[in-house]
């Protein structure tokens, strides 16, 4: 029986030869994942239904991003939470202040997670993964609780869409560009519960840092998750990184998909995703009249060295607009001292910016860069629904590293050019 790549890997952890859209199944878990707002729930679940034990203090990662150092009280006790059972349970991947990076950043970064796996996160970006080969997709806290002490989690196996990309990007372009183009074209609920597995020439020609941001956002487009094939760059990468031996899967070449959808990637323009939804996408080119207060650059979608470069390129020696906010977020410490040791912190400092230790706070609203009534920003974040970044009457415009950049020195939404 033909399978998609995602069939194949949960068909593998579920112990069958093969599993079919819509099958129901139970899977083994490679890595169970939770942060300092969802962990608390799943450890409480966890001690309500009298578990004595994790199922692997080894395969289990609590990451503190959210709000971390603490910003108040409550911040603090979630993460008490956290901090005593990964003693008591004596988690390995445990990762708080001075270790701490934003998950879907850190993860892939620290070889936790490779191809091949099966991995359920308390957080509905997991799907992050994907990009190296694995099915990885976000849960609820009580399933990360039963995944925690069993090791196993329910699915209903996904239908899949087939992305074909083709060519290569232009040069003031990204992965952030593609995947903003693609949620404007199928719409906030064009994949879902299905499988956005990309393919095609063009697949060679993105980095996994595009990667990685495209299939973070496979959510926004309701996808139960997103997935590349493993190619020669994803084996460069996972080399002398990942912890467990990396298992590659392919699509059979008559898996049965719901569509094919082709995207030329040299047609692809710096994209812009207006308020408030990530599929009302425009041109940066038709947006210059739209005046902003802030820029974010970071989060787990494009906080990682590539964004990090690319916000450098274009700041430095320049002056962010007065009026303009702009707080750049390394989604790692490593990324941190990487844009350190490069001169990248002096270079953001002296055209105008704050630069922050990691954290995903400003992105969901919840410090480090809250918008009050009225304001406008531009984020390299994933969502942008009423509220999101703080005022209900606030805007959020999801963009590239590049365009925020280029915002920032203009004021104005506007696009990067050479």
């Amino acid at each position: 029986m033909s399978m998609t790549m995602t069939q194949k890997i949960l068909a593998a952890h579920s112990g069958l030869e093969n599993v079919k859209a819509g099958q129901l199944i139970e899977a083994n878990v490679d890595i169970v994942l939770g942060n300092d707002i969802t962990a608390p729930v799943a450890i409480r679940e966890f001690d309500k239904a009298k578990f004595d034990t994790v199922f692997d203090k080894d395969r289990i990662a609590i990451v503190l991003d959210h709000f971390v150092p603490n910003k108040d009280i409550k911040a603090a006790e979630q993460s008490k939470v956290c901090r005593q059972f990964a003693s008591r349970h004596c988690i390995s991947h445990f990762f708080d202040v001075g270790k701490m990076g934003i998950e879907h950043a850190l993860l892939p970064e620290q070889g936790i997670v490779t191809a091949g796996d099966c991995i359920i996160g308390a957080d509905s970006h997991t799907c992050t993964y994907g990009a190296l080969g694995a099915f990885s997709t976000g849960v609820g806290s009580t399933d990360m609780a039963a995944g925690m002490a069993t090791g196993k989690a329910w699915f209903k196996v996904p239908s899949a869409i087939r992305i074909e990309l083709k060519g290569s990007l232009a040069k003031n372009t990204s992965g952030k560009d593609v995947i903003l183009t693609i949620i404007g074209l199928i719409g906030v609920d064009g994949a879902l519960y299905k499988s956005m597995e990309f393919c095609g020439e063009g697949v060679s020609s993105l980095s996994i840092d595009d990667r990685l941001c495209i299939c973070n956002m496979a959510i926004e487009a309701g996808a139960k998750n997103g997935i590349f094939p493993v190619d020669d760059k994803t084996v460069e990468y996972l080399k002398n990184r990942s912890e467990r031996q990396p298992v590659v899967y392919s699509a059979d070449s008559d898996a049965e998909y719901e569509k094919t959808i082709s995207i030329v990637l040299s047609d692809i323009t710096p994209t812009v995703s207006c308020p408030h939804l990530p599929e009302n996408t425009k041109p940066a080119r038709m947006l210059h009249d739209i005046k902003i207060d802030q820029v974010v650059i970071g989060s787990c979608t494009n906080g990682r060295m590539e964004d990090m470069t690319a916000a450098y390129n274009i700041l430095k020696g320049k002056k962010i607009k007065d009026g303009v906010r702009c707080i750049i977020i390394p989604a790692t410490m490593q990324i941190m001292r990487e844009c350190i040791e490069k001169g990248y912190v002096t270079a953001f400092i002296d055209a105008g910016a704050v630069v922050s230790t990691p954290t995903c706070g400003p992105c969901l609203g919840g410090y480090m860069g809250i918008l009050a009534s009225g304001e406008k920003c531009v984020a390299t974040t994933n969502r942008n629904f009423v509220g999101r970044m703080g005022h209900t009457s606030s805007e959020v415009y999801l963009a590239s590293p590049q365009t925020a950049a280029a915002s920032a020195l203009a004021g104005f939404i506007t696009e990067w050019t050479e």
